[in-house]
């Protein structure tokens, strides 16, 4: 399968609004991605990466018991390197226990894998430097068989990206579903101390690898989010001392204002097409929510309670949006159409909700809540049944999912010790269960995360 379209380039809003009241440029090298498909011997036919296929075993009995696979090395130097991003990649989602071993043959002896309580197996190669050539193999340890097999060509700078493409790979066959590795994590990259901090959007791969410093870190900056199918960020900024939400174009590094607002305009999110933002603005004591449309920067107000209405996010489908709002005298979540009006609420827990993110499945929706003094991250079906807490903290808030909705990352702050910043502030991940929470590193502190559509 040529892939020549497959470039390898490389709320706390409402507490931010009550101080003030009182498809994807991948940043890097240039060079098409070519996925053929591998035969095995012996085998009539090899799937093609990214064909459809019968699941080898369910997300819920990997989260009990992980699918021990074995992965040995792709060979010295840069087959190395792939190999460990690979197995990261694959250790890191708490789904799978990558067993080390000795490279494989052509056909590799079984029996010794099965010895060693393999299930599955991902044998492969590693060839060239300016252009690379990787083959890939994956094979059922208990049958014997292959399930998979690829070669990928693409200029050797771009490697680390190929070994993201082969973990979704294998994640999609052996789970039946989209993986997510293969993406990049939009946030806020925070140094100094918590009196005198510098905030710079950023952006980095999943694995906190290749982190790029978008901005100059001159005015404060908050809430990035990704356009699910242009290349471009949304996010807050204080330029000028006018807080604003600002477009910021990944190709070009140009950014620009979004529209003009009498008060402040904050806590955006683009629609399901990535053709309009829906954000808040301030007007008087409150804020009420509004969609922009990115091409004639038309505004239509969707909101009008009086209250403060903030922290808008789209259903998948693009018919409907969860807000917060204190309009009943807390903050509170509310599910309304998209089109405005019929606002209902959702959220009837103990305690105050915010930072509300529909997840790209449809079938659930983050939040934060504080009760008693603490911060927890929870879900909420919809409709509001349901509700879990999946992880609790000091500070936890900004949540965001992954593309395929089995994950969730957030902003975790700690207290740090005496005599240093005051907070810690990093990006962790959790599954949606609450399983196996995950911290991703970061050169500088980080927070308000938010998660892009799988590359392509």
């Amino acid at each position: 399968m040529a892939r020549s379209d497959f470039p390898l380039i490389s709320d706390h809003d409402a507490s931010a609004l009550a101080g003030l009241l009182g498809r994807r440029s991948l940043l890097g090298t240039g060079g098409a991605l070519l996925a053929a498909p591998l035969f095995a011997p012996g085998h009539a036919f090899a799937q093609q990466a990214g064909a459809p296929g019968a699941a080898e075993i369910t997300v819920d009995q990997a989260r009990s018991e992980p699918i021990p696979i074995a992965i040995p090395s792709f060979g010295p130097g840069l087959g190395e390197q792939i190999t460990r991003v690979i197995t990261d990649d694959l250790n890191n989602c708490g789904l799978f226990r990558v067993l080390p071993a000795s490279p494989a043959a052509a056909t590799p002896d079984f029996s010794t894998y099965k010895a060693m309580g393999a299930r599955a197996l991902v044998s492969g190669t590693t060839a060239g430097e300016g252009n690379v050539r990787v083959e890939m193999r994956l094979w059922n340890v208990l049958s014997g068989t292959q399930l998979q097999g690829t070669a990928y060509t693409t200029n050797g700078a771009n490697w680390r990206r190929i070994a993201h493409i082969i973990a979704d790979v294998i994640y999609e066959r052996m789970l039946g579903e989209k993986g997510y590795f293969d993406t990049r994590i939009a946030y806020i990259a925070r140094t100094g101390s918590r009196a005198r901090q510098t905030t710079r959007l950023a952006v980095m791969d999943q694995d906190g690898a290749n982190t790029r410093i978008l901005t100059g870190g001159e005015w404060l900056t908050l809430t990035p989010r990704f356009n699910p199918v242009r290349d471009q960020i949304a996010f807050m900024s204080y330029a000028d001392n006018r807080p604003r939400v600002y477009l910021f174009d990944l190709g070009s590094g140009r950014q620009q204002m979004l529209g003009e607002f009498s008060g402040i305009s904050f806590a955006p999110r683009f629609s399901p097409d990535g053709r309009s933002v829906v954000l808040s603005a301030t007007r008087g004591a409150g804020s009420d929510i509004y969609i922009v449309d990115l091409a004639s920067r038309a505004k239509r107000q969707i909101t009008n309670s009086g209250a403060i209405d903030t922290s808008p996010s789209f259903s998948p489908d693009g018919s409907q949006i969860v807000f917060n709002s204190d309009r009943g005298g807390s903050p509170q979540l509310y599910v309304m159409s998209a089109g405005g009006g019929g606002a209902r609420r959702i959220s009837y827990g103990n305690g105050q909700y915010g930072s509300p993110v529909w997840s790209p499945r449809g079938d659930l929706i983050a939040f934060t809540r504080i009760a008693n003094g603490g911060f927890s991250l929870g879900v909420m079906s919809p409709d509001g049944s349901g509700e879990r807490i999946m992880t609790e903290g000091f500070t936890v808030e900004s949540p965001t999912f992954c593309p395929n909705g089995r994950v969730i990352a957030f902003c975790r702050q700690t207290r740090a010790g005496a005599g240093g910043a005051g907070f810690a502030s990093s990006v962790a991940t959790v599954d949606v269960t609450g399983f196996h929470e995950h911290v991703v590193p970061t050169s500088t502190g980080a927070s308000d995360p938010a998660w892009s559509p799988l590359n392509g």
